[in-house]
């Protein structure tokens, strides 16, 4: 779905579902979710970067649904909208956004779809993993590429602490066939990370 930039993901139980990062634009989701027969049950967001949330002000409006953001990466929503001139995608304001806030902890997002949740601050101050346990998936946001990490120079960036976050995802010992979603580029798994990544080996 253009423009292709971001790692967006649908997860989905029946015709519920919820969206991680919907970058774009929420008329090309809204197709997306009538192509599917999806009713939209929430939004989730790794972080706060205008590149990951773009879509989400439009959707929550027209679905009524819930956008969960850490409560940490608030402060950053409406931030960075020359992100979005680039590609032609209308700016976020920040009074116009109503986030609903999620903190660490085990959900169940959809009907039999549990999720884990980890803070991963460094990248932004309120970074967020997102694991299904019963899938093995595992979404990183820009903490963790499958071939580096994110930026630590913008607003709210920490090196040491985005460093102490992977470190922290290496700890968890998930299971090598765990498929990682990263927030741009390759996929990978945490086998593979385990044998290439220059801080999981």
């Amino acid at each position: 779905m253009p423009p292709r930039n971001t790692n967006s993901v649908v997860v989905s139980s029946g015709d519920k579902c919820a969206i991680f990062d919907p970058w774009g634009r929420a008329k090309d989701w809204e197709r997306v979710l009538i192509e599917r027969g999806l009713k939209l049950h929430a939004i989730y967001a790794t972080h706060a970067h205008p590149d990951h949330i773009s879509a989400a002000p439009e959707l929550c409006h027209a679905f009524n649904v819930p956008f969960y953001v850490s409560p940490n990466d608030r402060p950053l929503v409406g931030w960075g909208n020359e992100i979005l001139d680039f590609f032609g995608i209308g700016h976020i304001h920040a009074h116009d956004v109503n986030t609903t806030d999620i903190t660490p902890g085990n959900y169940e997002i959809l009907p039999g779809i549990k999720m884990d949740v980890m803070a991963t601050p460094g990248h932004t101050p309120g970074g967020l993993i997102y694991y299904f346990p019963d899938a093995h998936i595992l979404l990183t946001g820009d903490t963790l590429f499958h071939d580096g990490y994110g930026r630590f120079d913008f607003p709210g960036g920490n090196a040491q602490q985005l460093f102490q976050a992977i470190q922290n995802i290496k700890n968890l010992n998930l299971p090598d066939d765990t498929f990682v979603v990263h927030g741009h580029g390759m996929d990978s798994t945490i086998g593979w990370l385990r044998k290439n990544h220059e801080l999981f080996k």
